[in-house]
């Protein structure tokens, strides 16, 4: 007998004789599923807000509230400004940006293998693990998520959902995109020799917008 052999042989001695039927496995689920917030780890702020932030600057996202929308370019003005970066950005096709005063800046809606920084929107931020959740759309390149050095993303404050399960309840009963990305924090790595490197497979710098509640 091959150690495999023995192995699988091990497994069956384990398993019960008889086997709960569909219908018990999906009343077993249901009961785990019936008090989810003994499960659910505690928010890290009173208010989904607070917890998003919270989560997310201990990641080394960075973060920036604004009243409205029009708020918007001069938040970006004030992160290139405190980076040293020119006015210049990969802007999302999206009519919620493009239709925004972008005066002074130098915006393109095509993205370069080096793009310095870009501005998109997230469809959701989760509270629990300071995530973004971003789905791939006719004016959503999958690109702007993972090529800019310093990836500015909006979020508006409606749109926090407490934990990812919520988003997974949005995601199963809406179309599925063809892709789905969470991001939470920049991108980094500690792989080589322990050492911490930002931008190993995306951006190395995250600057989430938050935009108040009602403030289109």
């Amino acid at each position: 007998m091959t150690a495999r052999d023995r192995i699988l042989a091990a497994i069956r001695s384990a398993l019960p004789r008889s086997r709960p039927s569909p219908a018990a496995i999906a009343a077993e689920a249901a009961a785990l599923l019936a008090a989810p917030d003994l499960a659910r780890p505690k928010l890290a702020g009173e208010t989904l807000v607070e917890a998003f932030e919270r989560k997310a600057t201990a990641l080394g996202t960075t973060l920036d509230r604004v009243p409205a929308m029009a708020a918007v370019p001069r938040a970006v003005r004030r992160y290139l400004e405190g980076q040293g970066l020119p006015l210049a950005l990969a802007l999302q096709r999206t009519s919620a940006l493009t239709g925004l005063d972008w005066s002074g800046f130098d915006t393109h809606g095509d993205l370069a293998p080096d793009e310095t920084a870009a501005l998109g929107l997230a469809l959701w931020g989760i509270a629990e693990s300071g995530s973004l959740v971003v789905h791939s759309g006719a004016d959503t390149p999958i690109l702007l998520s993972f090529l800019p050095l310093h990836h500015l993303v909006l979020l508006r404050e409606a749109t926090l959902l407490p934990y990812l399960e919520d988003y997974a309840d949005r995601l199963a009963s809406s179309d599925s995109p063809r892709n789905a990305i969470l991001i939470t924090g920049p991108s980094g790595t500690t792989d080589i020799e322990g050492s911490y490197v930002r931008g190993a497979h995306g951006p190395g710098f995250l600057h989430v917008i938050l935009i108040a509640a009602g403030g289109e």
